[in-house]
């Protein structure tokens, strides 16, 4: 007997529920939409319908896929970030909502003209804050090909591509400014915390862009060191941080020179940004830091 759409939903969740999975019922609306190539805001209306054996075959696919503890976007190859979608490939970052508080101080400041997205992968910040500004336009770098072309594709898809300059960049070694507004979501995860982390990031987001080794820190030294041979007069630095390296990444800041500081919480409460303006003068800081 062929069961119905929302049978089929209910079999996806007692699944994945009984593999341990967290979000077993959002999980399995994204799962079974995907397999159904249809929105998810469908399948209440769709529940009565037979459930079609190849978008069964599908599902029954992407569930074993999950159950290994692939995480969805990576099942579904896309991620919703700040209202859009963003293609998303094992080349890149998986774009998070924490990351959506760095478009969120960007965009509670003075419009950019000229922006810098350092380490971009997806373009998720890039793209995001073109399609947000319609006249500003960015470079965004990242030391991964792969990265640049899924970002290049993200940039097409969402109508920006043609103010967007993409740059292969090891930091700001291929760099020219000025900038009004610089921004990076850095790998900053110390390289003894790797082991810990969940199997869906650890097994499935690239390790260059999830930690740098070490502490952790260092593309907060070069970014707090360089970022202002390369910014504009009362231009702006938003980096993300790690809820619990607020303190850090503040001192590094104040160290290289910087004068006017904010830490942003996110929508959890958790240290999430610094927002950074006021820099001492760049050929004293070359002489002191560089």
């Amino acid at each position: 007997m062929t069961r119905s759409v929302d049978h089929a939903l209910r079999a996806a969740i007692q699944t994945l529920t009984a593999a341990g999975i967290e979000e077993a019922a959002t999980d399995a609306r994204h799962l079974l939409a995907h397999a159904l190539g249809v929105g998810r805001d469908r399948l209440l209306l769709i529940g009565p319908d037979a459930m079609p054996l190849a978008a069964q075959a599908r599902l029954d696919r992407a569930l074993t896929r999950r159950i290994a503890r692939e995480p969805v976007t990576r099942i579904i190859g896309h991620r919703s970030f700040w209202g859009r979608d963003f293609i998303v490939t094992p080349d890149v970052l998986d774009p998070r909502a924490d990351t959506e508080t760095v478009i969120a101080t960007a965009l509670d400041g003075p419009v950019p003209r000229r922006l810098l997205d350092l380490g971009t992968g997806s373009g998720a910040i890039a793209v995001t804050l073109l399609a947000e500004c319609p006249a500003a336009r960015a470079t965004a770098t990242d030391i991964s090909p792969a990265a640049l072309i899924v970002a290049e594709q993200n940039a097409r898809n969402l109508g920006v591509a043609d103010r967007l300059e993409l740059v292969l960049s090891d930091w700001f070694s291929a760099i020219t400014g000025p900038f009004d507004l610089i921004l990076s979501n850095p790998p900053y995860i110390a390289a003894h915390e790797i082991p810990t982390l969940a199997p869906e990031v650890r097994l499935h987001d690239p390790a260059i862009a999830l930690s740098p080794g070490g502490d952790g820190l260092e593309p907060y030294r070069i970014i707090a060191r360089q970022a202002p041979l390369h910014l504009a007069k009362e231009g702006r630095v938003i980096v993300e941080i790690g809820w619990q390296q607020g303190a850090d990444v503040s001192a590094i800041f104040r160290a290289a020179g910087w004068r006017d500081l904010r830490l942003i919480r996110d929508m959890e409460g958790r240290d999430r940004v610094i927002c950074a303006r006021d820099f001492a003068d760049p050929a004293e800081m070359t002489r002191n830091y560089g």
